[in-house]
């Protein structure tokens, strides 16, 4: 694939510049992922919703179209494909389904990318050329019981023993570990200058000894989606599994969810697309008052401001993964993407679902489905209170 300097976000003098067309190749990904996601995953969305399925076949065949792999060099098993054509392809999955969706960018951003960014070279030809390949799926173990927008309270501890590290703790709401080989979990392994713990982050097979994997959540949305609850008892490792390097395991996560953010507000636009697009349709056929709904102003209203809020989602979410791809700083862009179109997700699907009336609130019509899912969006990768204090922190004020 050919992705010029200009589709990076530079021009031709090397300054950063949104560009707000998309390049061929972005073309091309997007309708190549469209019609896959229109053929494979969007028939049975609602049955994958109601009975929790993952789509394991569809994720074999994303591994063969290459899709796990988009934003990572060839020689890793990638596509070498950038942020803004990953970004457009999981806007398409999560149109077609929120949960397989969810699932896709967690794959990518989450269990794939700290690898590619913090990992050695072996690890990466070891861990990370499977995962862009689409032999397995990537998953990060981040969040805990005690542990949530407070990723610093983490209590999982890693403690080294010769050779290796003996990991204890728990972890929960941990996207793809069912179908993962491996798991990167984050663990305090000291104690910092400034007193605060010292986390780091480990690359541990699932099959051993002492971990265990539980999927038994009961979900309000995203049901496509695996979650799962991870326990390490005495789960013995090498510390050649360390990633990256373990004095800047929360400096490396940070990173990381600033990159999982640009995906979860793609996904964000993907889930509000849906649901605006089903509303402007039924809005054109349902009669009411011997007119259609749509003629209405109030519907008007609705539909426009809909229509206006995904448009502006989705230039944010080209900016932020524009500016990563350009090698600027991201996290302010990407906190406004993640807060400004999650919150965006759920408005469109709250009105498009008001829109259909009655019918709205029955399965068959989907609108309702696409409210669940969207309502994750503002508490996953950060809350929306948690985006708020990001972007404060990036505006130069100061801490509570």
């Amino acid at each position: 694939m050919n992705f010029t300097e200009r589709s990076l976000g530079l021009d031709e003098k090397g300054v950063f510049s949104l560009n707000v067309t998309l390049t061929k190749d972005q073309e091309m990904i997007r309708d190549m992922v469209r019609q896959f996601a229109k053929k494979e995953l969007a028939p049975k969305a609602r049955q994958r919703d109601e009975q929790s399925l993952f789509a394991e076949q569809a994720f074999k065949k994303m591994g063969e179209l290459g899709l796990l792999g988009l934003p990572f060099p060839e020689k890793y098993g990638g596509s070498g494909g950038d942020t803004v054509s990953y970004a457009i392809a999981v806007e398409e999955i999560g149109y077609a389904c929120g949960g397989t969706g969810l699932s896709y960018a967690a794959a990518v951003s989450l269990g794939a990318s700290p690898i590619y960014y913090y990992g050695t070279e072996e690890q990466k030809q070891k861990y990370l050329t499977p995962l862009a390949s689409g032999k397995t799926l990537g998953a990060f173990g981040l969040t805990e019981p005690n542990a949530g927008s407070d990723a610093g309270g983490t209590q999982t501890k890693a403690v080294a023993d010769g050779p290796d590290y003996v990991i204890n703790g728990e972890k929960c709401w941990i996207t793809n570990a069912s179908y993962a080989d491996t798991v990167i979990v984050t663990a305090v392994t000291g104690e910092r200058e400034d007193g605060k713990k010292q986390i780091s982050a480990f690359i541990v097979p699932t099959d051993a000894a002492g971990f265990s994997i539980r999927a038994d959540y009961d979900k309000m949305g995203v049901r496509a989606s695996n979650t799962c609850e991870l326990v390490l008892e005495d789960v013995r490792i090498p510390k050649e599994n360390v990633l990256g390097d373990p004095e800047k395991g929360f400096s490396q996560f940070l990173y990381t969810l600033d990159g999982g953010r640009i995906s979860i507000a793609a996904l964000a636009v993907g889930i509000a697309q849906a649901a605006f697009d089903r509303a402007l349709a039924y809005a054109q056929e349902r009669k009411q008052f011997g007119k259609v709904i749509g003629a209405f102003q109030a519907i008007q209203f609705k539909l426009a401001d809909m229509a206006m809020e995904i448009d502006l989602a989705r230039t944010m979410v080209h900016k932020a993964a524009s500016l990563k791809d350009a090698g600027q700083p991201f996290g302010k862009e990407s906190g406004y993407a993640k807060l400004f179109a999650s919150e965006t997700a759920t408005r469109v699907c709250n009105q498009a679902l008001q829109i259909h009336g009655g019918y709205g609130y029955m399965k068959e019509y989907e609108v309702e489905r696409m409210l669940r899912d969207a309502k994750l969006l503002e508490i996953g990768e950060g809350t929306s209170e948690i985006q708020r204090l990001v972007i404060a922190r990036h505006l130069g004020l100061p801490r509570t």
